[in-house]
């Protein structure tokens, strides 16, 4: 192979970024998703203050959702669908409609926890995983470089 038809074969494969995630964004979308996660914090927070629950409460749930990391002692595939699960806006937004349409109040509060734990880690850059290595996520590498 020659080195135009390399050059090719480079231009035409999935685009990976310098943190070796591929598909992870940068610049200015990246400052977005995480000014984003930062509104998704204090709206949740807010929401959750305007629903009376207790503070105490609040900080024992905030880290709950980081649990789902143990899914990482299966495997790293297995380990980014645990966490995806559990940091992704899907799960505190069917959680709220539940607590919404069965009027559970405590429904609607552990779903503020959660959206506002998402958000949270958002605003740090922690973003959704992909199965190749812990690090690799949709805002880009986090931590060490993969010994892989």
């Amino acid at each position: 192979m020659n080195a135009t038809m390399t050059h090719e074969a480079l231009r035409s494969s999935p685009v990976r970024s310098e943190t070796g995630a591929s598909g992870a964004v940068s610049g200015a979308p990246l400052t977005l998703l995480r000014l984003e996660g930062a509104a998704a914090l204090a709206g949740a927070t807010m929401a959750y203050r305007a629903l009376g629950g207790g503070w105490a409460v609040f900080a024992l749930l905030f880290l709950l959702p980081d649990l789902s990391m143990l899914g990482y002692l299966a495997g790293r595939r297995v380990g980014a669908t645990c966490y995806n699960a559990a940091h992704s806006y899907l799960g505190p937004a069917l959680l709220a409609a539940l607590g919404a349409t069965s009027n559970a109040h405590v429904l609607l509060c552990v779903a503020c926890i959660w959206a506002a734990h998402v958000g949270f880690d958002r605003l740090l850059g922690y973003g959704l995983k992909y199965g190749t290595s812990f690090g690799d996520t949709h805002l880009g590498r986090r931590g060490r470089p993969d010994p892989r």
